[in-house]
């Protein structure tokens, strides 16, 4: 399943590392892919939109 997120809290690489990490911790086989430009995060993956939603908040980003 593909989830498109925004996260406007993403400002620099070392946020977009630090989401992708939190969600490849969380599910090891998701396929992520972050446009800091647009602050767009993509993920293929079989977790639920919250539980993707509740990583990228748990490591103090906000997700719109």
């Amino acid at each position: 399943m593909m989830i498109n997120l925004k996260v406007p809290s993403m400002v620099c690489n070392g946020c977009v590392t630090t989401v992708k990490d939190a969600i490849v911790t969380h599910e090891p086989n998701a396929i992520v892919d972050i446009d800091l430009d647009s602050k767009q995060v993509t993920v293929d993956t079989e977790a639920s939109e919250a539980s993707i939603k509740q990583v990228i908040t748990a490591v103090g980003h906000t997700v719109e």
